[in-house]
């Protein structure tokens, strides 16, 4: 047997767009244990709700993360609707169904670009986010934002799709989807990058649930799980499926979310055809929120968790968020264990990191 050590790696390196520290307990070039330790940019978000009203406070839950921040808003005002008993008008949740969809596409996008750039790809991290640039427009042109969208309200949302845009948004993603066809057929196929993502960190269905595995990490696994299943907003009206594989490792994390990328065109397909031709964006809210709900909906990386509580005033007494990547680093841990020191950063990346979000 060798000689154990520990090895900081992080928070900052070459391959890690985001800020995590984890000690590395290492034999010879092989990860014995991972001991994650976070921190590094914690804000207190939560901390800020009693000193906000709680229609400003969604702004400021909406910057907990920029990737996800269509999906926390959402799940924020999904928990005041639950408190304060508020039905959305039918033609807003099909809108809110196809920006949080485009936004799962992005961050999707986004990802494979991180892991192409990982095992030094260059040419594919480009076209990876060449392909994200053309869903970032079209978030911008319905939205008027490519970070933070904004354009959610309690009760509805502020902005519509019109016929035009729906137009040039579907078209474009008819060439959206060939040509991440086209780029994706070098991840799922070329002998290069299977050999640095075939059987690598494996996470076996058992060990994704006893560890709480959710997201693409746990479907990964086997395990089907993914809260649009509950069918919230419009998505009980759209026929979902979740995308799943069997081989819990590196290989088939980074299949099930390229997956996902064209399950998300489909249902954007759908939500256009399926939703009402007119109607109502939004509905008067009045009052305060006074009592408590417990909010899930499944952000790109996974299930994330909102709970607010009020007792009629303006500010939320209480307000608190679970993180999809909180979740998964246990599961992260397990798939280190055993793996060499070499595999460390993909294996990182292969959770889908957002320690903002983390931290919060």
């Amino acid at each position: 047997m060798g000689k154990k050590s520990v090895i900081p790696f992080g928070p900052q390196h070459p391959v890690l767009p985001e800020p995590i520290h984890l000690d590395l307990v290492v034999e010879d070039e092989r990860i014995v244990e991972a001991i994650p330790n976070i921190g590094f940019i914690h804000r207190g978000l939560e901390g800020l709700a009693p000193d906000r009203d709680f229609q400003k406070y969604l702004y400021v839950v909406e910057r907990t993360c920029g990737i996800c921040s269509f999906g926390h808003g959402l799940g924020y005002v999904e928990s005041i609707e639950g408190i304060m008993n508020v039905e959305v008008p039918e033609r807003a949740k099909y809108l809110r169904v196809v920006w949080a969809e485009m936004a799962r596409m992005t961050s999707h996008l986004m990802w494979l670009g991180f892991t192409a750039d990982a095992f030094g790809f260059e040419s594919l991290f480009y076209e990876a986010w060449r392909i994200r640039e053309k869903v970032l427009d079209l978030m911008e042109m319905t939205t008027g934002g490519r970070l933070i969208y904004s354009v959610l309200k309690v009760g509805g949302v502020l902005k519509d799709i019109t016929p035009d845009m729906q137009k040039k948004i579907l078209d474009d993603l008819n060439e959206i989807e060939k040509e991440t066809r086209e780029m994706t057929r070098t991840f799922l196929d070329d002998y290069s990058v299977k050999t640095r993502l075939v059987g690598v960190g494996v996470l076996t269905k058992q060990q994704a649930h006893d560890v709480g595995a959710c997201g693409p990490m746990a479907r990964a696994s086997g395990i089907v799980c993914d809260m649009r299943m509950r069918g919230y907003e419009a998505y009980a009206d759209l026929g979902f499926e979740p995308v799943v594989s069997q081989d819990g490792d590196s290989y088939a994390r980074c299949e099930v979310r390229i997956n996902e990328i064209f399950a998300s065109i489909e249902l954007v397909r759908r939500a256009f055809e399926r939703m009402p031709k007119e109607g109502d964006l939004a509905v008067t809210v009045k009052g305060n929120p006074d009592g408590e709900y417990f909010a899930r909906i499944e952000q790109p990386r996974g299930e994330a968790i909102f709970y607010s509580e009020g007792h009629g005033k303006p500010a939320l007494d209480r307000f608190r968020l679970r993180t999809p990547t909180f979740a998964n680093l246990q599961a992260l841990c397990e798939t280190l264990k055993g793996a060499e020191y070499a595999d460390v950063p993909i294996l990182i990346l292969t959770i889908d990191p957002c320690i903002s979000c983390t931290e919060r």
